[in-house]
């Protein structure tokens, strides 16, 4: 592959959202509902694909979760981020994850607090990404996963610049 590639993000739409549903059932070992997708329609700018030179390889699904007794403030929970192995080391899962973080900084209806994400405690890999990006393990949560080994996730979570 030469160093000359194409990195982007796009929408997602009821014409691409099984692009969506191939993507998780290759990256993630736990199948999603269609009540997740439909979720998934709703966040706007909270869920993208991206592309690598126009082939989509990887997404980010996000959800917003108000905080009880502050209709001015909520957290914003990152159900999935992945990327496609063989495309890996580009750049685009940093890039799916900054546009996140930079939609929530700048979300002033409701503002965003913090994000948070689960990851397997198996997953090195994702656990360094994230660290790298500035989120902190804030505990392990045993059995978080029902059907997959290990059980057991880590709970990271990222606190957004006061605005």
């Amino acid at each position: 592959m030469s160093n000359s590639h194409r990195l982007a993000l796009g929408d997602i739409t009821p014409n691409n959202l099984g692009q969506l549903r191939k993507l998780n059932t290759v990256l993630f070992p736990v199948t999603y509902s269609d009540q997740f997708y439909k979720d998934v329609m709703e966040v706007g700018e909270y869920a993208k694909l991206g592309y690598f030179n126009d082939i989509c390889v990887g997404a980010v699904c996000c959800r917003v979760e108000p905080i009880e007794g502050d209709k001015h403030t909520a957290r914003l929970y990152m159900m999935t981020l992945g990327v496609l192995g063989p495309y890996r080391g580009y750049g685009l899962g940093k890039e799916l994850l900054d546009h996140i973080l930079k939609y929530a900084k700048s979300s002033t209806n409701p503002r965003i607090h913090d994000i948070y994400l689960h990851v397997q405690t198996s997953n090195k890999e994702a656990l360094s990404f994230y660290q790298k990006a500035g989120f902190e393990v804030k505990e392990t949560v045993q059995n978080y996963y029902r059907n997959i080994e290990p059980r057991d996730a880590y709970l990271l979570i990222k606190t957004l610049d006061s605005q």
